[in-house]
Formats: structure tokens, sequence, C-alpha cells
């Protein structure tokens, strides 16, 4: 290897660790202020290293409200969520990638335009429609949408999958008898693995960080959500920061852990549907 080649990788490896620890540094205040008391967080200039450890933080946090109840209800509603747009968007992506029927592109045209429309737009119509249905202050509002389309979006990615394997499987199927829901079960999904992986997760991050959703139509306490819960600990005139960032803490591992754990299927999915599709 040559001094020039030795340089920019080494220039390489630089960039990359400035920009880790740019990106983690978060996470690290978010526990440092976590396992200190109030009079440390707003010390000036800041101390990045706590002079004493406070890991009662964590225990005072968690048993002052009922984080067990939050977190039963975060599954929950992300559990169903996850399962809801995994079967919902993947039929629509089936039927609008391998079944030709008339006005199919018309109307997936159509259907994209719901991406350009953010949630702020639709809310108000949302909450009235789920009222005057008198569904508020439940979990409908927050799963029912996965289970009927999953999202403009998911739908867009598994179609872009789905287009990519070859026609020739659905007609040997077509041959041996099977019908368009067998084909899309026993062929496609299996085949659309690592797309439906990136899908899954895509929906759990949304779900379990969500709280605009809840914020909209839950109410009463028993119902919140972890999102939910964590604003308890911020009053009228002050916030017990250190309290909530020891149980955001708790809330976010789930998610870094999930992240850590699928992380190759996720860059291996996305990249599959980027390059087929």
């Amino acid at each position: 290897m040559t001094n020039r080649s030795s340089f920019k990788l080494l220039l390489v490896y630089v960039i990359l660790v400035i920009g880790s620890i740019i990106c983690l540094f978060p996470f690290y205040w978010m526990v440092r202020t976590a396992i200190v008391d109030m009079g440390e967080i707003f010390k000036s200039p800041p101390i990045f290293l706590p002079t004493t450890i406070h890991w009662d933080n964590f225990k005072t946090a968690l048993s002052s409200h009922p984080f067990h109840r939050y977190f039963l209800n975060s599954t929950i509603v992300t559990g169903l969520s996850i399962v809801g747009v995994l079967l919902s968007s993947s039929l629509c992506a089936y039927s609008f990638s391998r079944i030709n029927w008339v006005g199919r592109d018309r109307v997936f045209g159509v259907i994209l335009t719901g991406l350009m429309l953010p949630f702020f737009v639709v809310m108000i119509p949302h909450f009235i429609g789920w009222k005057l249905l008198n569904l508020t202050d439940s979990f409908v509002p927050l799963i029912a949408p996965a289970w009927f389309g999953g999202g403009v979006f998911n739908i867009f990615l598994l179609r872009q999958f789905f287009m990519s394997i070859p026609k020739e499987m659905d007609e040997a199927a077509k041959i041996d008898g099977a019908s368009h829901f067998l084909t899309y079960w026993k062929i496609i999904l299996p085949i659309g693995k690592q797309s439906m992986i990136v899908v899954g997760l895509l929906t759990f991050l949304a779900s379990w960080n969500d709280y605009l959703g809840p914020l909209v139509f839950i109410t009463s306490e028993k119902n919140y959500t972890l999102m939910l819960g964590l604003t308890l600990f911020q009053g009228t005139y002050s916030a017990q920061w250190n309290y909530m960032m020891a149980a955001t803490s708790v809330v976010v591992l789930p998610s870094l852990v999930l992240f850590l754990i699928a992380q190759k299927h996720l860059v291996e999915g996305i990249a599959m549907t980027g390059v087929k599709g």
C-alpha cells in the first residue's frame, strides 16, 4: 500500500470517528444527565464527567409512575401495528406489482400523492372521525390504520421489490393450480423476506417512538404509551430532567438493541430493494 493510499484510508477513518462521536454524543449526554442530580445538570460551564453517580435515579424514575403499564400499552400498539402493516401493505404491494387490472398504475400514482400529506394535515379530520365513532381514548385509532394499507411508503417499498421477482414464478404456480393468495403466501413473501424485515423495523421505530398520535387520541393516563408517560416528569414551571432522562434511557434501549441486532438485515433489505426495484 502506497503512502498516498494509506493517507486516504487514515483520513476516512478520522472522518468516521469524528462523525461517530457527533452522532453518539446526544446518547452520552442523555445517560450522563440520567445519573447526576439536578444541581449538576445546570452547572456552567457544563461538567462532561459526573462527579457523583446516582444510579438510584433510574429506580426513582420508573417507580414514580406506572411505567410497567405504559410499557405494556406501547408493546400492544407496536406489536399489532407491525402485524397489520406487514400483512396489509404486502397484500397491496402484491396487487400493484403482480396482478394486472384496469387502471392499476393510475390508482397507484394517486395513492403515491399521499406521501405529500403529513399527519398534521389530516390530524383534525382523523380525530373528528374517530370521535364520531366513539373510539378516542383507546388503542384503535393507533392500530387500525396499520390494518388498512399499512402506509403508502411501505406499499411503495414492497412493490418495488416484488416487481423484481420474475413473472415466471407466478406462471408456474398458476399452472400448478395455485391461487393469487397462495402464490403471494408461498412464493412472494418468502422471497421478499428481507424487504419485509425492513418494513417491520421501520414500523417498530415509528410506532414505538410515536408521540403525536397518542397525544391526539389518548386522554386517560391508564392508556398512556411510553412517550406520553415521559411528559409526566415535566411540570408547569420546572422539569425533573435527571429522572426524565433516566426513564428515556430505558425507553430508548429496545430501539437501540433491535437496531444493533437487525442492522445487517436492514442495510441488506434497503440495498436489495433499491438495486432490484
